[in-house]
């Protein structure tokens, strides 16, 4: 008897996805609630667990195929241990990966019992895959061991160290494979296809620019009050709340207060009308293995500064290890976006349809400015707002800006919603 895998319903915004990496080969043992295949969409990637125990048969899906919401992949046969699986008509023949060479384990990486394959997250499955590593000989630091991109940075960083001499003996880490490249000589050309991520976000960016009237306005906040209220604070919050007290929590506040004063900030337009929505959910652009991400953050304006704080560390661990749903990528009335982790001193940042502004923050850089007749260093930053013309006036643009300024300069603000 036999149990059909099949494709996950996706959402009515997500017409299908493509089969990114199957982890088992007809033939394998397989246990249930194991991810049998990732599934990549231009939002997220989407693990298929096996609903029983039993053998992997007859694959219907190969990697790079296009796959509907409830589509068939694969079959999983239930049978006693030892026994065979049932004939099936066999697969189209698929290019099979080169074997990963073994790579000797590192001093840290803790022994994975013989036969027993170690959880992998997707994030660090196609690193490990990319490089040609063993994931049996890195530690992981995740749940049941489950290995995550930075314990591969971790255990590469290792092998280096150990590679420049303290271990001579250890080998370096294996090469990734090597591209192909075309071109005249000396000069070459390598032609990579698109990940389905950075393919969506390419189109929703132009599709910004083509449908929207998209002006940015610029200005300059002091941060002094800011970092004094950091740091006075940072250590007790910490302890408080279990969580980091950063600058974006402040943003986050100081933009609700605004989007309040400023309603049309906050809406969107509907083909003739326009939306006024009555909740503020901001969305925070994170960077992820797979390009830049905006989760949503809910009802930012019913959530404490350590709810914001927590929410935005949570939002990070999951960009990274790959584990965002489609529920917290979409919707969302206003996003904030800060290149300054990056150094950034000044850009425009583009919309995020069907949201009408976004606000850019930037590096803080101390700079003399003139403070009541007088010349003072500050550490400040530049702001940007871009916003769709066709229902934000200028006005209304620069009065939003300047509300966010007056409210970071004096935090107190918040407190007092003044």
């Amino acid at each position: 008897m036999s149990s059909e895998v099949r494709v996950p319903a996706l959402p009515e915004s997500v017409a299908d996805a493509t089969v990114a990496t199957w982890h088992k080969r007809p033939g394998d043992p397989v246990k249930r609630e194991e991810n049998l295949v990732d599934l990549e969409t231009d939002k997220v990637v989407l693990e298929v667990p096996s609903p029983i125990d039993g053998i992997l048969g007859e694959i219907m899906a190969n990697e790079g195929d296009v796959v509907q919401s409830d589509a068939v992949l694969g079959f999983i046969e239930a049978s006693a241990a030892g026994a065979t699986p049932p004939a099936r008509e066999p697969s189209p023949p698929r290019a099979e990966p080169a074997p990963a060479k073994a790579a000797a384990p590192s001093p840290a990486a803790k022994a994975v019992p013989a036969g027993q394959e170690p959880q992998v997250a997707p994030a660090a499955r196609r690193l490990l895959k990319e490089l040609n590593l063993d994931p049996g000989a890195i530690a992981g630091t995740g749940r049941e061991g489950r290995i995550h991109k930075a314990d591969v940075i971790a255990y590469l960083d290792e092998r280096e160290q150990a590679a420049q001499g303290k271990d001579p003996e250890l080998p370096s880490a294996a090469p990734a494979p090597s591209p192909s490249l075309t071109g005249e000589a000396g000069r070459p050309e390598q032609r990579v296809p698109m990940t389905r991520l950075r393919a969506r976000v390419a189109e929703r960016l132009v599709q910004a620019q083509q449908n929207a009237a998209m002006l940015t306005t610029f200005n300059e906040v002091d941060l002094q009050a800011v970092l004094a209220l950091r740091s006075r604070y940072k250590d007790q919050f910490e302890k408080t709340h279990g969580v980091r007290l950063g600058f974006m929590s402040f943003f986050v506040k100081a933009a609700v207060e605004a989007l309040q004063r400023f309603p049309v900030i906050n809406a969107s337009v509907d083909g003739d009308d326009i939306i006024y929505h009555g909740y503020y959910d901001i969305g925070i652009a994170v960077s992820s293995p797979r390009g830049l991400v905006v989760p949503i953050l809910r009802n930012c304006d019913q959530l404490s500064m350590a709810d914001v704080e927590q929410g935005i560390v949570a939002f990070g661990e999951k960009a990274q290890n790959g584990n965002l749903s489609y529920e917290e990528l979409t919707g969302g009335t206003f996003s904030i976006t800060n290149g300054g982790v990056f150094g950034s001193l000044l850009s425009t940042p583009i919309l995020n349809p069907p949201q009408s502004a976004i606000l850019g923050m930037h590096k803080i850089q101390e700079r003399p400015i003139a403070d009541n007749g007088e010349i003072k260093i500050a550490p400040m930053m530049y702001l940007a707002l871009t916003y769709d013309h066709r229902i934000i006036d200028g006005r209304e643009a620069v009065q939003f800006l300047v509300s966010i300024k007056e409210t970071l300069e004096d935090p107190a603000r918040l407190l007092l919603r003044i």
